[in-house]
């Protein structure tokens, strides 16, 4: 079951915190003034995570530069989600190695469709990762204005956990209030 949290986009420091509610968008908007004279806000967001496991599938495909194959290679996503959303996945990576074992680089974007908290539609996902000498950082988010139907308005972040061979995901995201 998906569960709420805050996410603070800036960090306010004063004497006194008031709280600010905007509609704009359709969609509720809260945020903090701190202290008396300063007009610093941050945006406080009501997020939810969702949770669950994909299976992935990933296949090599033919960049058209048979010189370039060893070195960057491109590939196909196909992923089956399960949890909290319930979908699948398409999608094409961009993945390039080194000559140092443990550093390599890759982009990948991925169309999702499915069922999020009741609610079906398409959302499309964006990786930039980076492996650096065995230390990985892995960013995935939701493309801007890329939701479709229920999901119109999606806007979030996703991490992946991969362990003993079985994949996992966290989705923290906003959605705007049904109508």
């Amino acid at each position: 079951m998906p569960t709420k949290h805050h996410v603070l986009k800036s960090i306010a420091i004063g004497y006194s915190l008031h709280i600010l509610r905007i509609t704009y968008f359709g969609i509720h908007h809260r945020f903090a003034r701190a202290g008396r004279s300063r007009n610093i806000y941050t945006r406080i967001i009501m997020a939810t995570q969702a949770s669950g496991t994909f299976d992935v599938t990933v296949t090599p495909q033919k960049s058209g530069n048979e010189a370039d194959d060893a070195i960057v290679g491109r590939l196909s996503i196909d992923k089956q989600f399960h949890g909290d959303l319930e979908g699948t996945s398409r999608g094409q990576m961009l993945a390039a190695g080194t000559e140092v074992k443990g550093s390599a680089g890759y982009v990948a974007i991925e169309r999702v469709t499915g069922t999020l908290q009741g609610r079906d539609g398409t959302f499309v996902l964006q990786h930039n990762g980076i492996m650096n000498r065995g230390e990985g950082d892995l960013h995935i988010m939701v493309v801007p204005d890329s939701g479709t139907g229920g999901l119109a308005g999606i806007a979030g972040t996703m991490g992946i956990i991969i362990a003993d061979g079985k994949h996992s995901y966290t989705f923290d995201y906003t959605l705007p209030e049904s109508v």
